[in-house]
C-alpha cells in the first residue's frame, strides 16, 4: 500500500506541476496579443483535464473513515 501511495502523490505532484504550467503558458499567450483560439481552447481543455485527475487522485489518497 506505501508503494502505492508513494506513486499516487508522485503522479498528483507531477499532474499539479503541469497544471500550474499550463496556467503560466495560458496567462502569457493571452497577455501576449493575438491568440490562436484553437491553440488557447485546446490548452484550456487540458486543463481541466488535469484539474479533474488531480481531484481524482486526492480523493484516492483520502482514507475512508465510517463514523
Amino acid at each position: 500500500m506505501l508503494n502505492d501511495r508513494d506513486s499516487l502523490l508522485r503522479r498528483l505532484h507531477e499532474l499539479r506541476s503541469e497544471h500550474r504550467d499550463l496556467d503560466t503558458v495560458i496567462a502569457r499567450m493571452v497577455e501576449g496579443g493575438p491568440v490562436d483560439q484553437l491553440h488557447l481552447a485546446r490548452l484550456k481543455k487540458r486543463k481541466l483535464l488535469l484539474k479533474d485527475e488531480v481531484a481524482w487522485l486526492e480523493s484516492r489518497l483520502i482514507p475512508d473513515n465510517i463514523a
